[in-house]
């Protein structure tokens, strides 16, 4: 079992790793100070175990779960942490176990065995199991490492085949998300302005009649006006008036 350990805490790391020298079969192949660092860990290593702490600074390990519950193939979750308060939280990010520190060996064991059983069946298990809080950034995988992309940068979404496009100030990503699970999940952020595209209420400037007669969006940093389907230019107007 191939096992990263992440903590922002180092003699944390140290005692997790200790405990996992005594348990057979089980190699740790990376750790990480941070949710960001054990996403990029995860890419790159596709480990079948990740030991996530909460509290960290940066990207915490809630969010970091979220995000891993996306990858394929999704490695087992188990939090360890100081806190109790978190434990709903945890298991709707699709985590398998919750250990208190400090760690016990015995509690790691048993989660270890979880885990197992978890990998023995994952190939036939869904792999949408996103928690109820949305998440602040979206994660495009790119052969073997990762981008993550803040949602304040976004400046809209465009469905593409079978990927989305991230269009955001730094460039363009594509990731593996449909578009109306986006959709869902940041209603409050984006809205629909055709059945392949969903820009940030904050980019929206105003519509305007193009030569042909066609409705377009103008975007605060677009390039060019997008195309607004008719179904949608009388919630755009209802949404431009309380902006």
């Amino acid at each position: 079992m191939r096992v990263v350990i992440a903590d922002d805490e180092p003699l944390a790391r140290e005692r997790l790793r200790s405990l996992l020298a005594a348990q057979d079969g089980v190699d740790v192949v990376a750790e990480a100070g941070n949710g960001e660092q054990a996403l990029h860990a995860c890419a790159e290593l596709q480990p079948d175990l990740v030991l996530l702490d909460i509290a960290m600074p940066g990207l915490d390990g809630l969010e970091a779960a979220r995000h891993l519950a996306s990858f394929e193939p999704r490695p087992a979750v188990v939090f360890c942490t100081a806190y109790d308060a978190h434990a709903l939280s945890a298991f709707e990010a699709a985590a398998i176990d919750y250990l208190m520190k400090p760690v016990r060996a015995e509690r790691l064991a048993a989660a270890i065995a979880r885990a197992r059983t978890f990998l023995a069946g994952r190939d036939g298990q869904p792999q949408d199991h996103r928690g109820q809080q949305a998440r602040s950034m979206l994660c495009a995988r790119l052969r073997g490492s990762l981008r993550l992309i803040p949602l304040d940068d976004i400046h809209y979404l465009q469905a593409e085949e079978k990927y989305v496009v991230v269009h955001h100030a730094r460039g363009e990503d594509l990731i593996e998300e449909s578009l109306k699970s986006l959709e869902e999940e940041f209603a409050s952020r984006f809205i629909r302005i055709h059945r392949n595209c969903l820009v940030a209420r904050h980019e929206l400037v105003e519509l305007r009649r193009g030569s042909g007669g066609q409705v377009q969006a103008v975007l605060r940093h677009g390039k060019q006006p997008l195309e607004v389907s008719r179904r949608c230019v009388a919630t755009l107007k209802q949404e431009l008036r309380h902006l």
